[in-house]
C-alpha cells in the first residue's frame, strides 16, 4: 500500500514538514504519548461517544479494521443514516468522519466533534481536509459543521447530550481555510516520498501542540540560550536565534530588554551569581503574620460534570495540605484528601474553615488558584460566603510574587519562576524523589483509583503518594520562607 495522508498527519504537516516525514516514515522516533495526553485521548473519545447519542438510529463503524471500515462505509452510504466513523479512501488520501448526517437532495453534512468549549484554527483546517477527501470520493457535502462542548452546561441529573454540545455551522471558515489545500496536499506526499527534510526550530515547535519530537530538535539548545528570557515573545525569541544570536550574553543593546531580561542577562555574563533584592523581599517578609499557614490545593476539571450544579471542565478540589507555622517556629501539618465518590467539595470547604484560624497569613504559591478554588466553593455553598469574604480572601499571600517581580532570581531556574524551579535552588527538597512529583499527573491518579475499577492495595498506595507530593507543595513554600529569612538577615 502506498504512504498515505490521513487528516492527522496533514494537521502534523500544516505545522512541521519534519513531523510529518518522520510520523510516515521512521514513527519509532516518536515518543510514547505522556500519561497526560493519553488521558486527553481518552476524554475526546468519551466526548465522540457522547456526541453520537444526540443523532437517532445511527450506524456505528468505529471499532472496524481499516479495510473493513472502508467496505462497510459503502453499505452504510446507501442507508442515508447518521454515520458514525466512515472511512473514506481516495487515492493516497484517507479520513474517517466523526459524524456523517445525511441531509436534503442526496447531500451529507460533517460533524466534527471536539472535547474543547471553543473552536480552534486546527478545527477547521481538519473539516476542510475531510471535506476535500470526501468530496474526492464522490459525497455532495452541504455544511461542516464543529461539535463542541457547550461551557454554559450545568448538570442536573444524567448529562443530556443535546444541551452538553454546540454545533457551529463553520463552513465559510472551512471554505476560506480549504483555499489552496491541493496544492498544500500535493506538496507534503512530496514530502513522504522524499528524503527527510532538514528542519529548523521555530514557533511552530509548540504550535498548536508541543511537537512530540522537539526533545529531538531542541537537544543542541544549549543553558542559557536566548530561549531562557523571561516572557519574551516567541518571535523575537526566535528572531534572535535565527540571526545568530544564540545566547542571553550575546544578546546587543538594541534588543530592548526589560528589567527581568536583563538581570538574566547579567547573571548569564557571570556579573552576578545570583539577583537578590534584599529590600523588596524584607518587606514581602514583614506583611507576613503569625501564625502562617502554608497552603495547597489538587484539583480535578473532569470534561463530563461529575455532580449535580458542575459545568463542564469546572474545578473540583479532593485535595489540600497545610502546614501552620508558630511564631517560635513549631510546624505542624495536616491534610485533607477526599475519600468515596459523593462531591467533596462541602467536606473540603468545611475542614479549610475547621484549619484555618481568624488571624494569620495563609501563604500559597499563585493565588489565583487557590482563591479561584475557594471562591467557586463559596458559589456552591453560599453558607461558606461571608467566612471566605469576610476573613480569608484578604489574608491570602502569593509567594510566587518574590520570583514573579524577579525580587530573587537565580540562573538555575531556567527562566521559570514556578515552584519546581524555584525549589531546587534554594533548598534540598525534590520532587524527584517522589512517585507523584506533578500536579496533572496527582490529578489523573485520584481520579483513577476513586472512580476507576482498581485494588484496594493500588488505591492505598496511590493515596500515599498524593499526601506525600501535597505535602512537599506546602514544606517547599515552608523551607523557601525560610531561606529568604536567612538571605536577608545575612
Amino acid at each position: 500500500m502506498p504512504k498515505l495522508l490521513t487528516k492527522s498527519k496533514y494537521l502534523q504537516g500544516l505545522q512541521c514538514s519534519k513531523l510529518l516525514w518522520v510520523s510516515v516514515n521512521d514513527k519509532m522516533r516518536i515518543p510514547e504519548p505522556s500519561v497526560s495526553t493519553e488521558a486527553i485521548f481518552k476524554a475526546g473519545n468519551l466526548i465522540g461517544v457522547l456526541a453520537t447519542k444526540v443523532f437517532k438510529n445511527g450506524i456505528d463503524l468505529s471499532g472496524l479494521d481499516f479495510k473493513e471500515n472502508i467496505k462497510q462505509t459503502e453499505d452504510a452510504l446507501k442507508k442515508r443514516k447518521p454515520i458514525f466513523e466512515a472511512g473514506f479512501l481516495e487515492g493516497r488520501l484517507f479520513s474517517r468522519a466523526d459524524i456523517l448526517l445525511p441531509v436534503a437532495g442526496g447531500k451529507w453534512d460533517i460533524v466534527e466533534v471536539k472535547s474543547s468549549t471553543e473552536i480552534k484554527d486546527i478545527n477547521i483546517h481538519d473539516l476542510s481536509f475531510q471535506r476535500y477527501t470526501y468530496e474526492k470520493a464522490g459525497l455532495k457535502i452541504r455544511k461542516c459543521i464543529l461539535m463542541h462542548v457547550n461551557s454554559a452546561y450545568v448538570k442536573s441529573g444524567n448529562i443530556a447530550p443535546e444541551d452538553f454540545f454546540v454545533q457551529a455551522d463553520v463552513t465559510e471558515m472551512a471554505d476560506e481555510f480549504g483555499q489552496g489545500i491541493k496544492e498544500r496536499i500535493n506538496e507534503m506526499l512530496k514530502i513522504i516520498d522524499a528524503s527527510e527534510p532538514k528542519y529548523r526550530i521555530g514557533t511552530y515547535c509548540g504550535d498548536p501542540y508541543v511537537c512530540p519530537l522537539k526533545f529531538e530538535c531542541w537537544a543542541n539548545v544549549p543553558r542559557e540560550s536566548v530561549f531562557e528570557f523571561y516572557w519574551m515573545l516567541g518571535e523575537k525569541k526566535f528572531g534572535l536565534w535565527d540571526s545568530g544570536v544564540c545566547m542571553m550574553k550575546d544578546v546587543g543593546d538594541d534588543a530592548n530588554l526589560n528589567y527581568k531580561q536583563e538581570i538574566q542577562q547579567r547573571l548569564a555574563r557571570g556579573k552576578e551569581k545570583v539577583h537578590i533584592d534584599k529590600e523588596k523581599i524584607g518587606d514581602w517578609l514583614k506583611e507576613l503574620k503569625y501564625p502562617i499557614y502554608y497552603l495547597d490545593f489538587e484539583t480535578i476539571n473532569p470534561v463530563l460534570p461529575k455532580f449535580d450544579g458542575m459545568k463542564p471542565y469546572q474545578r473540583i478540589p479532593f485535595q489540600f495540605s497545610l502546614h501552620i507555622q508558630s511564631k517560635n517556629g513549631n510546624l505542624k501539618h495536616y491534610s485533607f484528601l477526599a475519600e468515596g465518590v459523593e462531591d467533596p467539595r462541602m467536606e473540603f470547604m468545611m475542614e479549610l474553615r475547621r484549619l484555618l484560624n481568624k488571624k494569620g497569613s495563609i501563604v500559597v504559591y499563585n493565588q489565583g488558584f487557590e482563591k479561584g478554588v475557594m471562591t467557586e466553593g463559596a458559589t456552591a455553598f453560599p453558607e461558606f460566603r461571608e467566612w471566605y469574604d469576610g476573613n480569608i480572601k484578604g489574608r491570602v499571600v502569593d509567594l510566587l510574587d518574590v520570583f514573579r517581580e524577579f525580587w530573587y532570581y537565580d540562573s538555575g531556574q531556567k527562566g521559570s519562576c514556578s515552584i519546581k524551579a524555584v525549589l531546587p535552588v534554594l533548598s534540598d527538597l525534590k520532587y524527584s524523589d517522589l512517585e507523584i512529583g506533578k500536579g496533572d499527573l496527582a490529578s489523573l491518579e485520584y481520579e483513577r483509583v476513586t472512580y476507576g475499577d482498581v485494588g484496594e492495595e493500588e488505591r492505598l498506595k496511590v493515596r500515599a503518594a498524593l499526601e506525600k507530593y501535597c505535602e512537599l507543595d506546602t514544606l517547599a513554600e515552608v523551607e523557601i520562607v525560610c531561606t529568604l529569612r536567612n538571605i536577608i538577615s545575612c
